[in-house]
C-alpha cells in the first residue's frame, strides 16, 4: 500500500472512534491525477444520502493530458461500501451525532482506497488537554534519556 495523501488535521480536530476502508468511484483521468499526487483531503467529509455515501470537497486537480472530458475537481464522489456497512454508518452518524471524515487516500494493488473515520468532534479544551498530555510524555521521555546518559 502506498499512501498518497493524509488528513493530519482530522487527527487534531476529531476523536477517531472507528476506521473503515472504502473504495471510491472515479474517472480515469482522476486516477492518473491521484497517482501524480494531486489530491487534497483537507476540509472534505462524507455524508449518507438516500442509502449511499458520498464524499464532498475532495479536491482532485485536473490531469493535464486529459482530453475534452475533465471532471470538476471538487465534485461529490460515491464511496463503495456494502449495504450493511452503509446502514451501520448512517445509523451511527444520526444516532450518536458523529462525523465521517476521510483520513487517508492510498493505492491497494491498482485500486484507489480511502480510509474513512467515524469521528466525534473535539472541543477546544479537549484539544488543550491532549496537547498537554503529549507535551508531558515528551518531557518525561527527554528526562529519562538524559538520566540514562549520566
Amino acid at each position: 500500500m502506498s499512501t498518497i495523501a493524509q488528513n493530519r488535521k482530522a487527527y487534531h480536530d476529531y476523536e477517531i472512534l472507528e476506521k473503515i476502508e472504502t473504495g471510491i468511484a472515479l474517472a480515469g483521468s482522476e486516477v492518473k491525477s491521484i497517482r501524480a499526487g494531486k489530491v487534497n483531503l483537507a476540509e472534505s467529509y462524507a455524508q449518507c444520502l438516500r442509502g449511499e455515501i458520498f464524499l464532498h470537497n475532495l479536491n482532485i486537480s485536473n490531469y493535464e493530458q486529459s482530453g475534452m472530458y475533465t471532471p470538476e475537481p471538487g465534485r461529490k464522489r460515491k464511496l463503495l461500501l456494502h449495504k450493511r456497512q452503509i446502514a451501520y454508518l448512517g445509523n451511527e452518524v444520526d444516532r450518536k451525532q458523529l462525523t465521517l471524515v476521510p483520513l487517508s487516500i492510498y493505492f491497494k494493488k491498482q485500486w484507489v482506497k480511502i480510509e474513512l473515520g467515524l469521528c466525534r468532534g473535539m472541543k477546544k479544551y479537549d484539544k488543550r488537554q491532549k496537547m498537554a498530555k503529549e507535551e508531558s510524555k515528551r518531557h518525561l521521555a527527554q528526562v529519562v534519556r538524559n538520566h540514562k546518559g549520566l
